[in-house]
């Protein structure tokens, strides 16, 4: 059973997070924003809230709540999940000039976004896809880990099991990912941190993509030595079991 605050969280921490690597890696999306120089603030009653920046042909997402050409609020976690999947609209507070942008560029973006994070057998025949979907796949479910860590009920129990101390998540020619555990928080920041108790590493992009989209299981690419993990396991543990309820959100 979904838990709709995390689910919220999710959608904006772990999934629309993802529009700044997407415009990164994507040339036609980095073509998009190019000559944009505008920021979106999104602010959810009782939820997440945070900005997505485009300047300079680049995109930055920022976590809470900052200065924004344009604000959209919800009034509950549903309506922003609502939002999400195409059942609501945002209420406007601020830059009403910029609806052009947001009805037209904006939908593009994230309608390319969801294009590389719902990947078919066909499309993941081609490598420069994969390379992308796997990058974007990864960040999404791990920051998505930390969410249901925090917030979903039975994550919370598995999340507060985890010691304190940061996982290191690494892809061979590929995106890292840090898991801090805190107290029985997580936070999962992008790249490897300087000092980590437990690591899990794929040695190469295929595996860890065919394993993050259900291709394969943690178990055969561990005894094929696909994947490596090392250090304090009982954080693996825990860490693998919120793993496992990332599909029932995503």
């Amino acid at each position: 059973m979904k838990h709709d605050l995390t689910l919220a969280n999710i959608n904006l921490y772990a999934v629309m997070r993802n529009l700044e690597d997407l415009c990164e890696m994507d040339s036609e999306m980095n073509e998009l924003i190019k000559n944009q120089n505008l920021s979106i603030q999104m602010s959810v009653k009782n939820g997440p809230m945070g900005l997505i920046k485009f300047e300079e042909g680049k995109c930055q997402f920022k976590r809470g709540k900052h200065p924004a050409t344009v604000k959209m609020y919800f009034k509950s976690p549903v309506h922003f999940n609502n939002m999400v999947d195409g059942k609501a609209n945002p209420i406007i507070l601020k830059g009403f000039t910029k609806v052009k942008f947001l009805t037209k560029d904006f939908m593009t973006l994230t309608d390319k976004l969801s294009y590389y994070l719902k990947p078919t057998e066909e499309l993941l025949k081609d490598s420069k896809y994969t390379k992308i979907n796997t990058t974007l796949t990864a960040y999404t479910a791990f920051f998505a880990l930390a969410e249901i860590g925090n917030t979903d009920p039975l994550g919370k129990h598995n999340g507060s099991r985890i010691p304190n101390g940061n996982i290191a998540i690494s892809v061979e020619d590929g995106p890292a990912i840090c898991i801090e555990a805190k107290g029985g928080d997580l936070k999962a920041t992008k790249g490897m941190p300087d000092n980590y108790r437990a690591s899990m590493a794929f040695t190469d992009m295929k595996t860890a993509g065919d394993l993050l989209n259900g291709k394969i299981d943690s178990y055969s690419c561990i005894a094929c030595k696909t994947l490596k993990l090392k250090g304090y396991i009982p954080m693996l543990d825990n860490m693998n079991k919120l793993l496992g309820q990332v599909p029932n959100y995503l």
